[in-house]
């Protein structure tokens, strides 16, 4: 049984990942330009020469975002490459996460990176549900660049995958007499 278990342990820590460290101290992503140069590592580089300080900030998290846009009632921004040069090769993300009243983020996985988030404003329940009748504000920092986004509920109950129902109600508990699980594949786009 302990050599089963420490078996599983081996081979599941050949599925962690991560973005290789940086070979250099910054690599700005240059905007579109048929000039563009390579610098070191490969990558695209705006020439070092003509880096600036506005290469380094961004006002993109200073904005809340519209939390009614979606049925989860949050919003996600992100730094990017595009709102912050400077970030290219970086191997982080920053995320500004806005929370309508009862606002909620879906169970999800990040294959590509570890996240952290602090609460500045508001009271959230870990496991990112706003139970309050008021909004929340909470800043997320992530160990990639492009760290991905999987949802639970979109891999599990999505039609295309033809989990039988069986097996979803067993899963999540669910009495499907109420037809819940057609239901949820519905919201879902199945």
């Amino acid at each position: 049984m302990l050599l089963n278990l420490l078996l599983a342990f081996i081979l599941l820590m050949g599925r962690v990942s991560s973005d290789p460290d940086p070979l250099q101290d910054y690599c700005v992503s240059p905007p579109h330009s048929p000039h563009q140069h390579i610098f070191l590592n490969g990558n695209l580089c705006k020439d070092p020469t003509k880096v600036t300080v506005s290469d380094f900030t961004t006002s993109a998290l200073s904005k809340p975002g519209d939390t009614r846009a979606n049925p989860f009632m949050t919003n996600v921004t992100l730094t990017t490459t595009a709102n912050l040069p400077g970030l290219n090769t970086m191997g982080l993300t920053m995320g500004r996460i806005d929370f309508g009243a009862s606002g909620v983020v879906p169970p999800h996985v990040h294959p590509r990176a570890s996240e952290v988030t602090v609460c500045l404003d508001g009271v959230l329940l870990v496991g990112f549900v706003d139970t309050s009748v008021s909004s929340a504000l909470a800043v997320s920092g992530l160990t990639s660049q492009n760290p991905g986004t999987q949802f639970v509920s979109m891999v599990s109950l999505d039609s295309k995958l033809q989990i039988p129902q069986d097996v979803l109600k067993r899963l999540y508990h669910i009495n499907d007499q109420e037809g819940y699980v057609a239901s949820i594949r519905k919201n879902l786009g199945g």
